[in-house]
């Protein structure tokens, strides 16, 4: 065991296929499915993909903590959002704001955490299958973008600096980006909205044929007391002008 230990991975792979441990087919296999989809030869023009960082970031990326690890920051993030709208009139050099500021500076450096770790992995923009490729991989940096400026010009009081500020609002939609259900029902809803939108023209156009047929059918036909007309059909006496008294029934 201590000399399997001192020993190189690729070497111990060799062994275990001569000694039939390891099937060469499985082995194959292996290597088909490592950066599946990814067509990025060299990410950021410089890690190719026997690179060994780029090789640990793939394995972070895909390793079933990480999405669950995000998650749970996406969701600590949201619910911080919600507690800061309570933190308004706070003062500055309050504890409370301090560590409202402190969290936010560590949920954006694990957010920015995971950006690098997903384009080394995966590349940045030039092939199939990279970073930016992918639509809500854009909204995720995008989110990230504005996290790290606002961040940076926490001490600037300008009006855009405040439209930055609003735009923390965007991080719960985050999570649609690591939910493959979601991602689904919201895709299905985009897809969707050319047909709904007919779909509306069609129910508009029957509304408007029955409220013509309404108007031509019943106009004039309810009549109600223009002196008091929650008094309908009920006795009801006025003075006309100061003079003689009228009266309703």
């Amino acid at each position: 065991m201590d000399d399997l230990d001192d020993m190189d991975e690729k070497v111990i792979r060799e062994i275990f296929m001569d000694e039939g441990i390891i099937k060469k087919k499985d082995l194959e296999r292996e290597k088909r499915l490592l950066y599946n989809g990814i067509a990025c030869e060299n990410s950021l023009y410089v890690l190719n993909k026997k690179n060994k960082i780029r090789l640990f970031a793939y394995k972070v990326y895909k390793h079933k903590l990480f999405d669950n690890i995000i998650m749970f920051l996406i969701a600590v993030s949201s619910i911080k959002l919600a507690v800061d709208s309570y933190l308004v009139n706070y003062p500055p050099d309050s504890l409370t704001i301090m560590v409202s500021e402190n969290v936010d500076i560590f949920m954006n450096v694990c957010f920015l955490f995971e950006l690098i770790t997903k384009v080394i992995a995966m590349g940045f923009a030039m092939d199939d299958g990279s970073y930016i490729r992918e639509t809500w991989n854009q909204l995720d940096c995008f989110i990230v973008a504005t996290s790290l400026l606002d961040m940076s010009l926490t001490n600037v009081e300008l009006p855009v600096i405040k439209i930055l500020r609003l735009l923390r609002t965007l991080r719960p939609l985050r999570v649609i980006s690591h939910n493959i259900a979601m991602k689904l029902i919201v895709a299905s809803l985009f897809e969707s909205v050319g047909a709904i939108f007919n779909v509306m023209i069609v129910v508009l156009a029957v509304w408007l044929m029955f409220g013509i047929f309404a108007i031509n059918i019943f106009a004039g036909k309810f009549f109600y007391c223009s002196i008091g007309k929650y008094t309908y059909k009920t006795k009801y006496q006025c003075n006309v002008n100061g003079g003689s008294w009228l009266r309703f029934e």
